[in-house]
């Protein structure tokens, strides 16, 4: 049974991007050395914000 190939897209990546994983600490560590901000403030702003990257950055400035 042959099998169709999956496209390769850039789509999942960017949307990934776009969101702060605030239970991963990679990804935690990675906005907190971005913004100058602590772990534990990252982790407040992903949960007071929403995991948007952006929002989360926006929160961290204030």
């Amino acid at each position: 049974m042959a099998t169709a190939k999956k496209q390769a897209s850039s789509r999942g990546r960017s949307q990934d991007r776009s969101k702060v994983a605030g239970g991963q600490k990679h990804e935690v560590q990675y906005e907190a050395k971005k913004t100058g901000a602590s772990a534990a403030d990252v982790k407040r702003a992903v949960k007071s914000a929403g995991n948007s990257r952006t929002k989360v950055e926006r929160e961290l400035k204030k």
